[in-house]
C-alpha cells in the first residue's frame, strides 16, 4: 500500500513546552516565597495578596495545572502524533486547547492572590473559571480521541492509554467535585456539605494524584524513557496490569485521607484497603520502567537525561509505597495534619513530576529545534544540584512531621499535655522549615539552569513541522481475529478502550460517594446544630478567601491529645451546614472546630492584628486589611437564598432581615471591643490610620463572630468573656 505524507503539528509542542518552562519559574519561584514565610513570616506583613493563605493555593495550582499541566500536554502532543503516525485531529482544537489552558492559568494568578477563592484543595478556583476549565478539557479529550480514531496504526500504544485514561477521568472528577450554585459572579457555594463534601473532595483530591499528577506522567514515562535508553519498554505484558490494576484501584483510595474524621468509618475501611492494594500495581509500572534500563546503565552514568529518568521513577515507586503505608490508621494517627504530609508531597511533585518533564524537555526540545542541547555538562550539573535540593527539603519536613506528632501527643505524668501551648512545636521545627527552604532554592537554581540551557539550544533555530509518511489504516474489523488474544483486540478499538476505562475509575467513585450522599443514616442528624447568622456566613466567606484552611484544621479526632487540647471529638452532623467543608489537611496553628467562646473578643481582634503580641513567637500574618476595609453585605441575601436551595432551612424571614439580624449581632461585638479601648487607643492608630471608625462595619467583625461560633453548638456554650 502506497505511503501518505503528512506533519506532525511540532509547533504545538513548542508553544506548550515553553509553556512548561515559563510557568515552571513562576510555581518555583511562588513555592520559595511560601517556604521563605515560614522563615521570615513578617515580610509580606500588610500586603493581603502576598499573605500565606492566598499565596499556598496560587503555588499548588501553578505547580500542578500550569507546570505539570502543560508539560502534560508537551510531552502528549509529540509522543500522541508518533505514535499514531498521524498528526492531531485538529489545529484549530489544539490552539484553542493551548490558548484557553494559558488564560485559565492567568485567571488563577489574579483571582487566588485576590481572595477569590471556593477553599477546596487543587480546585479553589470560582465557579466561572471552573465551567471553562471543563469547556477546555473537553476540546483537548476531543482532540486526544479522534487523533486515536484517525490513527494509521492498528494497536494503541501503552502511553495512549494512560492519556485516554487521564482526559476521561478527569472530565469526570472536576465536573463531580466542581458542582456548586453561584451567589455571586465571584462567589459560590459547594452542592455538597459537611461529610459529603469532604468525601467527594478527597475523591477528587487524591485522584487528581492520580490522574493528573501520574498516570499521564506514566504515559511520559512509556514513550521517553525507551526513546532516551534506546531500548524497547521491559514488558508489554505488565504493562497490561500495571495499566487496568492502577487505574480500577487508584479511585477508591480516596478516603485515606480522611482516616479517624467523622467520616463514616465504612468509607475510611474502603480507603485503607485500596490504599494497600495500590503498592502492586504501582511498583510494576516502577519495575517496568527501571528494568528498560537493563543493559544501559553505562549510558545512565553519563546522560544526565536518563540519571533525571532515574530518580524521577524511583521517587514514583517511594511516593506509592508510602502513600498505601500511611493509609494504615496507626500511622496514619501520626503523620496526618504534619509536615510529614509536605515531604511525602514533594518527594512526588518534585522528584516524580519535577524529573521526568525536565528530562523529557531536555530531550524533545532540541529534536523540536533540529539541533543539539547546547550543554550536556550544564544538564549534569543541573542535576546533581536538583537533587541536592530535593533532599534538602524532603528530609527536614520529614524530621518536622516526626517531631509535631511526638510533642502534640506527649503528656507529663500527672496527665496534662507536656506541650500545652501549640507554640512550643511551631518554634521548634522552624530549623527545618530553614533547611526546606533552602533545599527549594537548590532546586529553583537547577531550574534556571534549565531554562539557560534550553534558551541557549534553540538560540538560532526556528521549528518547522517534522516530515514524516506512513501507510493508511486499513479498515479495523471489529471482531477479534483468530490467535489474537482479548487486549491485542481491544487496543484496536480506540472509543471502546476509552469507554472501557471510564467505567473502570466511575465504578470506585460511585461505590464510596453516591451511599454517603443519599443514605441520611450515614450522616446522622443533631438537632442542636443550627445554621450560621448573616454575620457568622459572611464572616466564614472572608476566612475561606483568606484561606485559612491552609493552616488551621477544624477536625479534632478521637484521640485524647486533641480532645485534652482542644475539646470533644467532631461528628458527623455538626457539619451539615458547611458549603463547603473546612477540615483541613495541615496544622501549622492549631484546630479551630471548639474555638468558639474559649476567648473574649478582644483576644481575637488583637490576634488578626498583631499574632505576635497574643501568641509570641507566631508566624501568622497580620490580617490588617480586614480591620481597615469595610465589609459589604450586599449580596448576603443572594448567599443565603443559595443555601437555602442548597438545603440550609433560612426562612424568608430571615432573609428579608439578614441585613438587620448583621447589625445588631456586630454592634454587640464593636461594643464590647471599644469597651476594651479598641479604636480609641494609640495601639490601634495604625490599624485605623488616627481615623474615628465605625468598627461595627469592619471585616474583622464578622470574622470574630465566625469564630465565636465554631464548635459551640453541640457543647455547654461559654459566654465571651467581657472583661
Amino acid at each position: 500500500m502506497e505511503k501518505q505524507k503528512f506533519y506532525y503539528d511540532d509547533k504545538i509542542v513548542k508553544l506548550f513546552s515553553w509553556a512548561t518552562i515559563v510557568w515552571g519559574v513562576t510555581a518555583f519561584t511562588v513555592g520559595l516565597m511560601v517556604a521563605y514565610l515560614y522563615w521570615f513570616p513578617h515580610y509580606t506583613n500588610g500586603i493581603s495578596w502576598l499573605s500565606f493563605g492566598r499565596l499556598r493555593p496560587l503555588h499548588t495550582n501553578a505547580a500542578i495545572f500550569a507546570f505539570v499541566g502543560n508539560g502534560i500536554f508537551a510531552g502528549a502532543y509529540y509522543s500522541t502524533q508518533r505514535l499514531l503516525k498521524t498528526r492531531m485531529y485538529n489545529d484549530t482544537l489544539s490552539k484553542i486547547h493551548f490558548w484557553g489552558w494559558q488564560f485559565i492559568i492567568v485567571l488563577a494568578a489574579i483571582t487566588l492572590p485576590l481572595g477569590i477563592s471556593s477553599s477546596k484543595e487543587y480546585a479553589e478556583l470560582e465557579w466561572p473559571i471552573d465551567i471553562l476549565v471543563a469547556l477546555v478539557w473537553v476540546v483537548f479529550t476531543i482532540n486526544l480521541i479522534m487523533t486515536v480514531v484517525k490513527r494509521r496504526v492498528r494497536h494503541i500504544y501503552v502511553a495512549i492509554w494512560f492519556y485516554l485514561s487521564t482526559a476521561v477521568t478527569i472530565a469526570m472528577l472536576y465536573i463531580f467535585n466542581n458542582l456548586e450554585l453561584p451567589a455571586t459572579m465571584f462567589k459560590s457555594y459547594s452542592a455538597y456539605a459537611g461529610v459529603e463534601d469532604a468525601v467527594v473532595q478527597w475523591w477528587y483530591g487524591h485522584n487528581a494524584v492520580a490522574f493528573f499528577l501520574t498516570t499521564p506522567i506514566l504515559g511520559l514515562m512509556y514513550y521517553f524513557v525507551p526513546k532516551a535508553a534506546q531500548r524497547p519498554i521491559y514488558s508489554y505484558r505488565l504493562s497490561i496490569i500495571h495499566f487496568w490494576t492502577l487505574i480500577f484501584i487508584y479511585i477508591w483510595a480516596g478516603p485515606h485521607h480522611l482516616l479517624y474524621s467523622a467520616l463514616p468509618q465504612w468509607a475510611q475501611t474502603l480507603g485503607t484497603i485500596f490504599s494497600l492494594m495500590l503498592i502492586f500495581p504501582s511498583w510494576g509500572g516502577m519495575i517496568n520502567g527501571l528494568l528498560t534500563l537493563r543493559g544501559a546503565w553505562d549510558k545512565v552514568r553519563e546522560d544526565p537525561i536518563l540519571k533525571m529518568f532515574v530518580v524521577a521513577i524511583t521517587s514514583y515507586g517511594m511516593s506509592t509505597f508510602e502513600g498505601p503505608m500511611l493509609s494504615f490508621k496507626s500511622l496514619n494517627a501520626i503523620a496526618h495534619f504534619t509536615d510529614w504530609i509536605v515531604a511525602h508531597v514533594h518527594v512526588g511533585t518534585l522528584g516524580w513530576n519535577g524529573f521526568i518533564i525536565m528530562g523529557m524537555l531536555y530531550w524533545m526540545v532540541p529534536r523540536l529545534y533540529k539541533t543539539k542541547l547546547y550543554s550536556v555538562k550544564l544538564a549534569n550539573q543541573h542535576f546533581w544540584i536538583g537533587t541536592i535540593g530535593i533532599v534538602l527539603y524532603v528530609v527536614p519536613m520529614y524530621i518536622a512531621g516526626w517531631t509535631q506528632a511526638l510533642m502534640w501527643k506527649q503528656f507529663n505524668p500527672d496527665g496534662t499535655l507536656k506541650y500545652g501551648e501549640f507554640m512550643d512545636t511551631v518554634t521548634a521545627i522552624i530549623p527545618m522549615h530553614i533547611i526546606r527552604a533552602i533545599g527549594g532554592t537548590l532546586y529553583f537554581i537547577g531550574a534556571l539552569m534549565l531554562v539557560y540551557n534550553l534558551v541557549k539550544t534553540v538560540k538560532g533555530h526556528t521549528v518547522e513541522d517534522t516530515a514524516a509518511e506512513a501507510a493508511p489504516l486499513a479498515t479495523i474489523p471489529a471482531s477479534r481475529q483468530k490467535g489474537e488474544d482479548f487486549h491485542n483486540w481491544l487496543e484496536r478499538r480506540g472509543v471502546l478502550f476509552t469507554i472501557l476505562s471510564l467505567i473502570a475509575t466511575a465504578i470506585g467513585g460511585a461505590v464510596e460517594i453516591i451511599p454517603t450522599i443519599f443514605i441520611d443514616s450515614n450522616i446522622p442528624k443533631i438537632e442542636a446544630v443550627k445554621p450560621y447568622t448573616p454575620l457568622e456566613l459572611e464572616g466564614r466567606d472572608i476566612y475561606v478567601g483568606e484561606g485559612c484552611y491552609n493552616c488551621h484544621s477544624q477536625m479534632i479526632r478521637p484521640f485524647r491529645s486533641e480532645v485534652e487540647r482542644y475539646g470533644p471529638y467532631s461528628k458527623a452532623g455538626e457539619y451539615v451546614y458547611d458549603h463547603p467543608f473546612q477540615w483541613g489537611s495541615k496544622r501549622t496553628g492549631p484546630d479551630l472546630f471548639r474555638e468558639g467562646g474559649k476567648r473574649p473578643n478582644l483576644w481575637h481582634f488583637n490576634h488578626l492584628y498583631e499574632p505576635e503580641s497574643m501568641m509570641p513567637g507566631s508566624i501568622m500574618p497580620n490580617y490588617s486589611w480586614i480591620i481597615k476595609n469595610d465589609l459589604d453585605t450586599s449580596d448576603i441575601q443572594a448567599k443565603m437564598k443559595v443555601l437555602r436551595t442548597l438545603g440550609t432551612p433560612y426562612s424568608d424571614e430571615e432573609i428579608a432581615n439578614a441585613q438587620t439580624a448583621i447589625d445588631k449581632q456586630a454592634k454587640a461585638i464593636a461594643a464590647d471591643l471599644e469597651s476594651n479601648g479598641v479604636a480609641s487607643s494609640v495601639q490601634y492608630n495604625d490599624a485605623f490610620e488616627g481615623q474615628k471608625v465605625d468598627l461595627s462595619k469592619k471585616k474583622i467583625i464578622a470574622v470574630i463572630a465566625y469564630l465565636q461560633r465554631l464548635g459551640t453548638d453541640t457543647t455547654k456554650k461559654v459566654e465571651t468573656a467581657k472583661k
